[in-house]
């Protein structure tokens, strides 16, 4: 208790004695101070006791690592919808660089008194980022879904395409095609998504008899940018098809192509993840790996509201089955003279 006293003072700049009075509801207290030492608890994990718990808000926090991909719009709309039938009210909360942080916003819910949140994407699943805030929201039973793969150190209610089985459709079509250098543009190194799918293309190519060549696999950031650049660096290394971990970094690396002077699908094919909005408009339209995000979306409102009212409790990773969908960016390896 007198350590809980003693944190909750610090963090709201008050005596443990003004604190104490709060918890066992004395008078003697402003209104802006006892609510200013209730939010310190919920922000530092502590339960409020039973007499000043009150009801949560009909609030839902959806937590996007950003919206410059177009896949976490299309699931917050997806989500945000299916919260707004029944009854919840959806509360955006976007990162941007140099910006508010995951764990800001997980302090800025709690202060809200949330009935749950949903995160796309985020700290969860890369290995080396902080994983801290999550922990206070196990403390206070939050109810929490997480869309895409995460740390096996993270027990939450998990629902994500399967990785594995998107990079081995996406290789397995290539291969097909006649392809052998086949390049990997990824996420981060502790990135949980693209180790999974990397494993897989390894385990792919090397049934396939193909050696994996470590110097076909570039690593970088979920952007246009990041793939025409990882792109160019894997043109240089003799890649004839690419597979790409997002569908901005496939569109980098058809930038790349043709700045470098090559035809997509003619002189390399390109493949991409997600089937985005717009993907079936691009030139040439793009082949990728669909996400089936709809259905996703509608999984996690049910396991969601399931935590919300107490019939479940949160743990298993769901995983959905991916769809390569072929359209023009992946053609038949081009044959050299000798």
């Amino acid at each position: 208790m007198s350590k809980r006293l003693a944190e909750v003072a610090k963090k709201v700049g008050v005596s443990e004695a003004t604190v104490s009075r709060v918890l066992n509801d004395k008078p003697g207290v402003s209104d802006a101070t006892r609510q200013a030492v209730l939010t310190a608890l919920d922000v530092l994990g502590y339960e409020r006791p039973t007499k000043l718990r009150g009801e949560r808000s009909r609030l839902v926090g959806l937590v996007l690592p950003e919206l410059q991909n177009p896949i976490f719009p299309a699931l917050a709309e997806i989500i945000g919808g299916g919260l707004t039938q029944n009854g919840y009210t959806p509360l955006l909360c976007t990162q941007t660089a140099g910006g508010i942080t995951e764990a800001d916003y997980v302090d800025l819910l709690l202060q809200q008194q949330v009935s749950g949140v949903v995160f796309l994407g985020g700290n969860y699943s890369q290995a080396d980022a902080q994983h801290a805030h999550y922990e206070r929201l196990r403390q206070v039973n939050l109810p929490t879904v997480l869309v895409n793969a995460r740390v096996d150190e993270l027990d939450f209610a998990t629902v994500s395409t399967d990785d594995a089985a998107a990079a081995d459709q996406a290789v397995t079509h290539l291969l097909q095609l006649g392809h052998r250098r086949i390049g990997l543009l990824l996420g981060p190194l502790d990135h949980i998504p693209s180790r999974r799918k990397l494993a897989s293309a390894r385990a792919v190519l090397e049934r396939a008899g193909i050696p994996f060549d470590e110097a076909l696999v570039v690593r970088g950031l979920y952007s246009l940018e990041s793939g025409q650049a990882g792109a160019s660096r894997l043109f240089a290394n003799g890649a004839t098809a690419i597979v790409c971990a997002s569908d901005p970094l496939a569109l980098g690396a058809v930038r790349a192509a043709r700045r470098s002077g090559r035809a997509v699908p003619g002189d390399v094919s390109i493949v991409g993840f997600d089937d985005s909005f717009l993907m079936s408009c691009t030139e040439p339209p793009l082949t990728t790996v669909r996400q089936p995000i709809e259905s996703m979306g509608r999984t996690v409102i049910e396991l969601l509201l399931a935590q919300i009212s107490g019939q479940v409790e949160a743990g298993d990773e769901l995983l959905f089955e991916p769809e390569l969908v072929l359209r023009s960016t992946t053609g038949p390896v081009v044959q050299m003279s000798a």
